[in-house]
């Protein structure tokens, strides 16, 4: 069950049709040393949040607007475009002193910014990632960078038709129903090497954003063929309803974990790595490098075995890892969680846990000393390093 706050900001967005979702980095917290503390919002978040005042590119200007926040905290603040020299974003700031939800503990929550009226908001600061979790579900939006949008007119519109769009409208038209989340994983590779032909020469970082954003809009596709029928009909009982909801919301939530699990998967085998899945080895750890045999084998060092967590998300769940291949005391977590505050990082580290993060996800988690982030390419390379691979 979501809490009171995630619960407000759902109900909040389905009601006014829109929202802006935007996980919160370094830079808005003022951790960077940019001296622009504040709240980054997307240049396309005009539509949604500022029909009236669309960009411009060589001017700035600023709006007046009011913010409630968490159904309970106002603030007079502004939005502020800048479009001149090489800036081109929108900047929510002026909250006032003690203004208590942009901190360094703030960062990697999600912020849910709804417009309710012309230069009226409610915002939203939601820290648990089963919160989040739920957000997206409900509103059908899957965060795959920093931010998204939601616009309740845009939930089941048409894609743009491209060649990996057209392989996916090829393969649902034979579908009768939605496929295991392994088929979908694998279809998705299937489209992208085919249309992408420089594929094979990507980053690692690079290939795994490319198969989890197009899969979640194939999986957008099937949703449209599948679930229209399902929502159009007339419910018989209210049992019936909430049946219908919960079986898709469970569904959105639990594929984007298989998908990271799969698409990794895909990496390391690609990768010559080799690895077990969820041996049973003093708990069961996600993935295990090069795999049981060698765990068990009390000849082999250490140095040379790799627990990773597969976490889509990983900052209420990052201690399961620490408990898992006993054995082994430096363990890693893969994840695409998009920013922690330095006190997790610091226990991860002081926990001798390392995160392995997507490289364009890096500027999102602020800097520990002696804390090491690795990209995907970056502990491969040092797993084939250490494997003589």
């Amino acid at each position: 069950m979501p809490s009171e706050i995630a619960d407000l900001a759902l109900n909040d967005a389905i009601r006014h049709k829109n929202a802006l979702l935007k996980f919160v980095s370094p830079n808005d917290a003022g951790l960077t040393g940019s001296h622009q503390c504040g709240f980054y919002l997307p240049k396309s978040a005009h539509r949604v949040l500022l029909p009236n005042f669309p960009p411009k590119d060589e001017e700035n200007f600023t709006i007046q607007v009011k913010v409630l926040w968490q159904n309970e905290y106002g603030t007079d603040s502004t939005i502020k475009w800048y479009g001149k020299k090489t800036r081109s974003e929108y900047r929510l700031t002026g909250f006032g002193r003690g203004f208590p939800w942009l901190t360094a503990d703030n960062v990697g929550d999600l912020l849910v910014l709804v417009r309710t009226g012309d230069a009226l908001f409610h915002a939203y600061m939601v820290s648990l990632n089963e919160d989040i979790a739920d957000i997206q579900a409900g509103l059908g939006v899957e965060i795959i960078n920093t931010w998204g949008l939601y616009e309740e007119s845009d939930q089941f519109a048409e894609k743009e038709s491209n060649c990996i769009h057209d392989k996916f409208d090829s393969y649902i038209k034979q579908l009768v129903d939605f496929p295991d989340t392994a088929t979908i994983s694998a279809k998705t590779l299937e489209a992208i090497v085919s249309c992408i032909k420089t594929f094979a020469r990507k980053e690692l970082d690079k290939k795994l954003m490319l198969l989890m954003e197009n899969e979640y809009s194939f999986f957008q596709m099937m949703e449209k063929k599948f679930c229209l029928n399902d929502i159009m009909h007339p419910f018989q009982s209210v049992d019936e309803f909430i049946a219908t909801a919960s079986r898709m919301l469970n569904r959105r939530k639990s594929r984007a974990g298989r998908a990271l699990e799969n698409h990794v998967g895909f990496l390391f085998h690609d990768a010559n790595i080799p690895f077990d899945t969820r041996p049973k080895v003093d708990g069961q750890p996600d993935v295990l490098i090069p795999g049981k045999a060698e765990y068990e084998n009390p000849s082999w060092p250490e140095e040379h075995l790799f627990v990773v967590g597969m976490k889509t998300t990983c900052k209420d769940r990052w201690r399961q890892v620490t408990k898992e291949a006993g054995r082994v005391t430096k363990k890693y977590i893969l994840t695409l969680q998009k920013g922690i505050s330095a006190n997790q990082i610091t226990e991860m580290r002081d926990s001798n846990v390392t995160l392995i993060v997507p490289k364009n996800l890096h500027g999102m988690f602020p800097t520990v000393k002696g804390m090491e982030l690795l990209s995907i390419q970056g502990f491969v390379n040092t797993v084939k390093t250490r494997l003589g691979l």
